[in-house]
């Protein structure tokens, strides 16, 4: 068959399906070439060991590779080389499901019940993912060298000593979510009578007070800069420039430029609907330069019957991640010789720039769509002509 230079042994009947399935998921024909290839050496070595397609996963893939060492040009092959072809094959039902979990089954199952009560306190999917991390890393600290699960003597040290240690790596507004996730958790346990005690309320509270300091934001000739270094003559630029002028001239969060789709775009209307947070969708006007920004990237674009507005430009092609929308800041950043800044600034640079130009802080509010305008109210820091009108003379000062 085409795409092997011999037979791929056992693997034979699922080439052509294997073939199509890569060039659906933007695969380049030479790439696809070389991941035939590697399929034919695996069914090979299938057949010379008497394995049946059936058996085949993760593990024995590994030991495919330590018995052939199989190379290629630019090195060694790799577990990961063969993961489209195992989700190829579990999509076909041809191959067992993967196991999504190693840990104890006690462990799984109280997860399980956990995400079942969040759900039923009609916490949005992506809390809920969150909040189960967390009950991830707590509770599989609590697992016995025998394997089993011991929560029911949880003392306040433990919780503090584990708040602690998330504290050294995350920053403070990180921490102190960490607080509401912990206390969510042991309240769960709680009421499932698996803790002796209520120690939900001695996660102790993280030190830390809200607006005490400015919005750190960013001069316009800045984010000029920013938006200059995108090489529009590749596709990789057009992207990342519509991503910047989202972020610069809406001022939409990284989850809401990943979450865009194509029915999101009211061209007619001139309009956006942006889904935010807490699943809220505002309509906002498309400014014409950001709009100009997303048909260039659109006209070039491969969609491959993708209804996300930003995919990823290497196969498997799917929607970006909001992770990615931080990448292209900072990449902006080191070509345009500025300091590193994450995406967010970019919305303070909005607000403080439209505040500059004379809007009111209800239209700022309305723009960033906070659902509080004491949210928007840190920006009137940064105002420093209006601030002069209202400030207090120094006693003392005229003497």
């Amino acid at each position: 068959m085409s795409g092997t230079r011999r037979t791929p042994g056992r693997l034979g009947p699922h080439v052509d399906g294997y073939r199509g399935h890569l060039l659906e998921l933007g695969y380049t024909p030479g790439t696809v070439t070389h991941k035939l290839n590697e399929l034919g050496h695996l069914g090979r070595w299938m057949a010379s060991e008497g394995v049946d397609v059936q058996r085949l996963d993760s593990e024995m893939i590994a030991a495919f590779l330590t018995a052939t060492g199989l190379r290629r040009p630019r090195g060694l092959v790799t577990e990961r080389t063969f993961r489209p072809l195992l989700a190829y094959l579990r999509s076909k039902d041809i191959i067992a499901p993967e196991c999504p979990s190693q840990s104890p089954a006690a462990l799984d199952e109280l997860i399980a019940d956990y995400r079942r009560w969040l759900f039923g306190r009609a916490l949005a999917p992506a809390t809920v993912h969150r909040y189960e991390k967390l009950a991830q890393r707590f509770l599989a600290g609590r697992i016995s060298p025998g394997g089993e699960l011991d929560v029911m003597n949880l003392t306040g040290a433990d919780v503090a000593s584990f708040l602690l240690a998330e504290s050294v790596r995350l920053s403070l507004g990180s921490t102190k979510g960490r607080v509401g996730e912990l206390r969510s958790l042991l309240r769960f346990l709680h009421v499932r009578g698996l803790t002796a005690r209520a120690v939900a309320e001695a996660v102790p509270p993280v030190a830390g007070w809200r607006d005490t300091g400015l919005p750190e934001t960013m001069t316009r000739a800045d984010v000029e800069r920013l938006l200059s270094t995108c090489e529009r003559s590749s596709l990789v630029g057009i992207r990342d420039h519509a991503i910047l002028m989202l972020l610069a001239g809406l001022g939409l969060r990284s989850i809401e430029i990943a979450r865009l789709e194509l029915c999101d775009l009211h061209w007619r209307a001139g309009e956006v609907t942006v889904r935010g947070k807490a699943r809220r969708c505002d309509r906002l006007p498309l400014p014409r330069a950001v709009g100009e920004a997303l048909v260039s990237y659109l006209q070039r674009c491969d969609r491959n019957q993708q209804r996300h507005v930003f995919l990823t430009l290497r196969a498997p092609v799917r929607p970006i991640p909001p992770d990615l929308v931080g990448d292209v800041v900072r990449r902006a950043c080191r070509r345009a010789g500025l300091p590193v800044v994450r995406g967010h600034r970019l919305r303070h640079a909005l607000a403080c720039e439209l505040l500059r130009q004379g809007a009111s802080l209800i239209d700022i509010s309305q723009v960033l769509r906070h659902s509080d305008l004491g949210t928007t109210a840190v920006y009137a820091k940064v105002d420093l002509v209006r601030l002069r009108h209202v400030a207090q003379r120094w006693p003392g000062a005229e003497r």
